[in-house]
């Protein structure tokens, strides 16, 4: 069976993966780029479904959900010093997820869901 998308699209989609991982690493000095990299993703979601990429889209999708849930708790809890350690550990977890999606983009590989 052939992929859904042709080789010219997979390549862009590839570059626009590329794009999203890089505007979320923007965010820690620029936070609007977080929010053009959801939009990024949910938009182009559908070009990439049958393939490889679309671990990625996905991966990148739940790093902004699950960071903006346990940003909004450490910005809670802050008054109880606990918040700082949260908001610490999620930006520990972010860079991590970035860092961890972008080099299997670049090894050709799905990224694993955690």
């Amino acid at each position: 069976m052939t992929d859904p998308v042709s080789d010219t699209n997979l390549d862009s989609a590839k570059t626009l993966t590329t794009v999203v991982y890089a505007l979320q690493a923007a965010s820690f000095f620029f936070g609007i780029t977080y929010i053009v990299a959801i939009i990024i993703s949910y938009v182009k979601l559908d070009d990439v479904k049958g393939t490889w990429l679309e671990s990625h889209f996905r991966w990148q999708i739940r790093t902004f959900w699950f960071s903006l849930l346990w940003g909004a708790i450490g910005y809670l809890t802050l008054i109880l010093i606990i918040g700082w350690f949260i908001l610490m550990a999620d930006g520990i977890w972010v860079i991590y997820r970035i860092v961890k999606g972008w080099l299997r983009l670049n090894e050709g590989k799905e990224v694993l869901p955690q």
